[in-house]
């Protein structure tokens, strides 16, 4: 399986540096879950907390989290989904239930009874996901910049305002030309998607290059997008219908939502409410002036907020 135009790349550069921007030495290693080889890159010691990232990124996405996560007295540890930076990139098993199942692979591979589960856009998607499919494994959830899956089912559906935001997800539905638009011109789209869905606080060139090269990698393009044609296709089939149900199940986990106010991608109206599927201590966090990134666009107000919350004994709701 290869993308129709991914110019060269040097994947180990790019997703296995030997330091994060402020020098702090990461792990990078290898490790097996759900019949697949998955990497990441590991910091400190304590309760583990598994960082996951969103689209068009890799865990590098994380790297100001695993400072201040292992700073904190945390085993901070982001990993690339399917397909993506240094992971397997196999020819299926982009469905929400097989991407958790590779999540909670990773946390019994690193040994661990349970894990915080942290996670952005498609990796919050995944996250709301294995609190429901899997809840004794996930000790608590933090999502940004997504909604419960069926809220956001509900409002791409239904919300007008909604459908067009997310009109990117209604593009990615087109064979092989998502895949030569983001790997064209040397992953320019790219760029340009995160400058769009990012508020003022815009990345420098260095950061936004960081990702062009990893998304050139071969097969990360094509791999990127499979997730999100599931996530349409399969409105009206059984799949997709039975995955729908399922999720009515309440999760029972201390959850932390995460969302900028300035996010022209998922808005605030479909993030909101989706409490309404938690029976848990469950908090709304808005961030005043961010995009579709709090986490790149303001680490520091970004990783106070979650550590603060994994460190509070009783959540409140």
């Amino acid at each position: 399986m290869t993308d129709p135009a991914t110019p060269s790349a040097q994947p180990t550069s790019v997703v296995r540096p030997d330091a994060l921007p402020d020098g702090t030495k990461v792990t990078h290693r290898d490790v097996a879950a759900n019949g697949a080889r998955f990497h990441i890159a590991e910091a400190g010691d304590g309760p583990l907390v598994l960082l996951l990232h969103g689209f068009p990124q890799f865990w590098w996405t994380w790297r100001h989290q695993l400072t201040a996560l292992a700073d904190a007295g945390f085993r901070a540890v982001a990993m690339d989904l399917r397909g993506v930076g240094g992971s397997d990139r196999t020819p299926r098993g982009y469905d929400p239930t097989n991407l958790v199942l590779d999540i909670t692979g990773v946390v019994r591979s690193l040994g661990e009874p349970d894990a915080a589960l942290v996670g952005h856009d498609l990796g919050g998607y995944l996250a709301w996901t294995a609190a429901v499919m899997r809840p004794k494994l996930v000790r608590r959830l933090a999502v940004t910049s997504m909604p419960h899956p069926r809220r956001w089912r509900s409002a791409m559906l239904t919300d007008v305002k909604q459908t067009r935001a997310g009109s990117y997800i209604w593009g990615f539905q087109r064979p092989w030309i998502p895949e030569r638009q983001l790997t064209a011109d040397d992953g320019a789209q790219v760029a340009e998607l995160i400058r769009e869905w990012s508020g003022p606080n815009q990345p420098d060139d260095e950061t936004l290059d960081t990702y062009r090269r990893a998304m050139c990698i071969p097969s990360t393009a094509h791999c990127s997008v499979e997730p999100y044609r599931w996530m349409v296709r399969s409105l009206a089939r059984p799949d997709g219908i039975q995955f729908n149900r399922r999720m009515k199940r309440p999760l029972r986990v201390p959850t932390l939502h995460l969302h900028g106010s300035l996010d022209p991608v998922m808005r605030t109206r479909s993030a909101a409410g989706s409490g309404e599927y938690v029976e848990a201590p469950y908090r709304w966090r808005l961030f005043d002036g961010l995009g579709h990134f709090p986490h790149e666009e303001d680490p520091a107000a970004f990783s106070t907020e979650l550590i603060n919350w994994l460190k509070d004994p009783e959540p409140d709701r």
